[in-house]
């Protein structure tokens, strides 16, 4: 089984991004399951609190749950021009202390995704993401892209993606990142075991 968190970047309820991020769940193939996750818990950072307190509950539970995933969807929405504060404070986050940089983020495959209301599709916050990706040492998939502009025409009153184009963009997303994550994941579990042998 492949397994792949999802992470939201916005904590509405009625968000796009959160609608986007169930029609990938909808549309996971057999064998991947998506699971998204609650950034909602996660309080700003603060390096006295991580000084004096460590790592909060809430984060230390993502962080694990991330490092024993395949892959992270990250699922974006654009404000003024860039990434959500809220998700990039989660990620921040996530990355304390740096010694656990290497197991919840190195070498993981993450993707990328988002809606708007506007024209622009979540084009310049899906690049605002980019540097932080390179920095955690992640490895991005670029081989497809879902940008959704003018969301409240995409999704119906009950929150599904009312264009069938839309659904199959999705769907050919979802599929194409769940190979790319599970051909990671079987390349890592090769390695294992040369690593173990005596030399």
């Amino acid at each position: 089984m492949t397994t792949i968190i999802g992470l939201c970047g916005s904590l509405r309820h009625g968000s796009f991004n959160r609608m986007l991020l169930r029609a990938a769940v909808d549309v996971a193939p057999p064998g991947t399951a998506i699971n998204p996750e609650s950034i909602r818990e996660i309080p700003l950072y603060d390096g006295d609190v991580e000084e004096e307190q460590g790592v909060p509950p809430a984060v230390q539970r993502l962080k694990d749950r991330i490092a024993d995933a395949d892959g992270v969807l990250i699922v974006t929405p654009e404000y003024n021009a860039s990434m959500p504060g809220v998700l990039k404070n989660a990620i921040d986050w996530l990355s304390r202390p740096a010694a656990d940089i290497t197991r919840v983020f190195r070498g993981r495959p993450v993707a990328i995704m988002g809606a708007t209301p506007g024209p622009g599709g979540t084009a310049l916050s899906q690049a605002a993401w980019l540097p932080v990706v390179r920095q955690l040492g992640m490895r991005p998939w670029f081989e497809s892209g879902v940008l959704i502009s003018d969301a409240g025409r995409v999704f119906d009153s009950d929150g599904r993606v009312a264009d069938a184009a839309t659904r199959q963009r999705i769907r050919t997303f979802v599929e194409g990142f769940a190979v790319f994550a599970g051909v990671q994941q079987r390349q890592d579990d090769r390695r294992v075991p040369a690593a173990l042998t005596p030399q």
